[in-house]
């Protein structure tokens, strides 16, 4: 998932400068707090089955898990941002990532699917607010020559949550139960509020994100456009199929217990794949973006081909996460790029179009399984995948270094 550059401010004197283990211990806060904020939005993913049997809706309708708040962090971002403009930094986030604990545990003593629904939302309202917050607060955390190191940590818990978190929540789920996996991950949100406490100081708010921000931006850099376009196809793509991985696996036959160990197989994959694009995007942008394209469009149609057994399926898997785990950083460094001089707005710009992807690939996907058939999914989202090639193709539209 997406990182956000950071608020510019102007240069700290030395003797105001933060101290850098206090900072650090602050940014491991802030960490732990996004990690369990993300895997709170996709934990949906891997429990879709035995939630819709528990509270007797279909997969296609338990997919509104991933669909809502989604949709509501694609709006909540900017929202949420200039609403809280005036208020401490510490505070804010520690509002956010407590809605997120209590709305987990919400979820997991839910009697039925309207209170998962509700409190899915709230969780959309945090996601949203608490990216946006948190993209700037390196700066005001840690040393001056620490900001690019901080900021990386912290937004590494938005992939990590993509590509391990949701694994382990599978995994808890297949050991114990659906609702122990929410309460988990609910209890990890608190861990972090206490954490965010203890371990942060106050930090004012600073210059803040307007609205006007955002359509000057837009208009104002085709490679954005760009961009945000290949953003869309590729996250609506992979959630449209990734969503209904579980019972994709069941369908082909794998093992009832195989699935949390082969989504974190697919997380392992997702780590690497973010590494290797990392090592790739400084010189190779365009071809790092097409690749990843080829990679997702070859990996999810093959899953339907040959993914009956569990080591074909984790071979597959291993393709598909090498490919989704390096999309963060290739995306975000392209967006960046095309926006030199406003790296905040269009960062703002890729969460909430990251975010509608999400929720969008998850409602069409729905409507694919309950309309023609589980499988169908990994077809359409192969399709939307090559499309991005289409899109990388252009000339003119790229950022200099791709």
């Amino acid at each position: 998932m997406p990182t956000l550059a950071p608020v510019p401010h102007a240069p700290r004197k030395d003797r105001n400068e933060p101290s850098a283990v206090r900072g650090w211990l602050a940014v491991l806060a802030v960490t732990l707090g996004i990690f369990s904020l993300m895997t709170s939005e996709l934990l949906p993913v891997g429990l879709l089955t035995p939630v819709g049997a528990a509270l007797h809706v279909s997969e296609g309708t338990a997919a509104l898990m991933v669909t809502v708040p989604g949709l509501v962090a694609a709006v909540s971002a900017p929202l949420v941002t200039v609403a809280t403009g005036r208020f401490d930094r510490r505070l804010v986030l520690a509002v956010l990532i407590a809605i997120v604990g209590l709305a987990n545990l919400a979820s997991a003593f839910a009697t039925g699917f309207a209170v998962v629904l509700a409190a899915r939302f709230l969780i959309g309202i945090s996601v949203g607010g608490f990216w946006s917050v948190a993209g700037g607060i390196a700066l005001r955390l840690v040393p001056e020559r620490h900001v690019t190191r901080a900021t990386a940590v912290i937004f590494g818990g938005v992939e990590t949550a993509s590509v391990l978190g949701v694994p382990a929540g599978t995994f808890i789920g297949d050991l114990s139960g659906w609702r122990t996996a929410f309460a988990a991950v609910g209890g990890l949100g608190l861990v972090a509020l206490t954490a965010m406490l203890f371990l942060m100081p106050k930090v004012p708010a600073g210059r803040t994100l307007t609205f006007g921000d955002l359509p000057k931006v837009w208009k104002g850099s085709a490679g954005v456009r760009i961009g945000i376009a290949m953003t869309f196809l590729v996250i609506t793509g992979h959630f449209l199929a990734y969503t209904f991985v579980r019972p994709i696996l069941q369908e082909d036959g794998v093992g009832h217990g195989m699935t949390g160990v082969l989504l974190m197989v697919f997380g392992v994959a997702g780590i690497a794949g973010n590494f290797i694009a990392g090592a790739l995007v400084a010189k190779r942008l365009r071809q790092t973006v097409a690749g990843i394209a080829v990679l997702l469009a070859a990996a999810m149609p093959l899953l339907a081909l040959v993914g009956d057994t569990t080591p074909t399926a984790a071979i597959v898997l291993v393709l598909w996460g090498l490919g989704y785990g390096a999309v963060p950083v290739a995306f975000q460094t392209w967006i960046l790029d095309a926006a030199p001089g406003a790296t905040e707005a269009a960062s703002s710009l890729f969460v909430c179009a990251f975010n509608l992807s999400i929720a969008l690939g998850a409602l069409f996907g729905g409507f694919a399984v309950d309309g023609l058939a589980t499988v169908s999914v990994l077809y359409i989202g192969a399709a939307l995948a090559l499309l991005t090639l289409l899109l990388v193709a252009r000339r003119g539209a790229a950022p200099a270094r791709a």
